[in-house]
């Protein structure tokens, strides 16, 4: 090859010749136009650009206003126990403790007990710890055994029923809060997490009937006459 003859030259008498293919032909003539360390320079600054990263919201400060709440059901005294159509609620975690988030019940439901259809404007979930219920959900029964959860819906009718001859153990978990103020309102103070409620007559049942009504709408609760 002659030493005099550049880059340049070389490439189209190679592309003339046939000798590259037109993949290497477009390359050389990249490298006889710009130089390669011009094709390099271009080639990093592709490699290079940064890519695009989703930003997502910080994480808020801790909130030092707010402390651990620990419960025991089963130390007298210390939690309210509702007696309440039959059943005894404990309030474990209360929506003062959870900024409104949130509240949990612990609840006891004798053979027979269960709430009667309703419907309400927040999340339901039940965890049975203990023996089993029915829940009626749109019409539909379910059985849900302990171990089991069952969520329901906002808004949805539902109603739950012990049909066993063994007391069900179940915790209530309501979002947001609001819930455990209602029982507090409308139910009776009781000793321990399974004492009974007081048994009402004709004439107080039909009172504590007209009172829950009354009180429903406040917490966002609907009675109804079926599940």
């Amino acid at each position: 090859m002659n030493p005099k003859i550049n880059r340049r030259q070389f490439t189209e008498f190679a592309i003339t010749a046939g000798i590259l293919s037109a993949s290497q032909s477009a390359r050389a003539f990249d490298l006889s136009i710009l130089g390669s360390q011009d094709a390099t320079d271009k080639t990093s600054r592709r490699s290079n650009m940064p890519e695009t990263q989703t930003q997502y919201p910080p994480i808020p400060a801790d909130d030092p206003d707010r402390s651990l709440t620990l419960a025991n059901p089963d130390r007298e005294g210390k939690l309210p126990h509702i007696g309440l159509v039959g059943d005894t609620y404990t309030i474990t975690i209360d929506g003062d403790d959870t900024k409104g988030r949130f509240c949990v019940i612990d609840m006891h439901i004798p053979p027979g007990g269960g709430p009667g259809p309703h419907r309400h404007n927040f999340e339901e979930t039940f965890i049975v710890l203990h023996g089993e219920i029915e829940a009626t959900f749109r019409g539909k029964k379910s059985v849900v055994q302990a171990g089991e959860t069952v969520n329901i819906p906002a808004n949805s009718p539902h109603m739950f029923h012990n049909t066993t001859a063994e007391p069900a153990r179940l915790l209530c978990i309501c979002s947001p809060a609001g819930q455990e103020k209602f029982f507090l309102e409308v139910g009776a103070p009781v000793a321990t997490r399974t004492t009974a409620p007081p048994k009402l007559d004709d004439k107080q049942m039909a009172a504590f009937l007209e009172k829950a009504k009354a009180l429903a709408p406040k917490y966002q609760t609907e009675l109804l006459k079926e599940a």
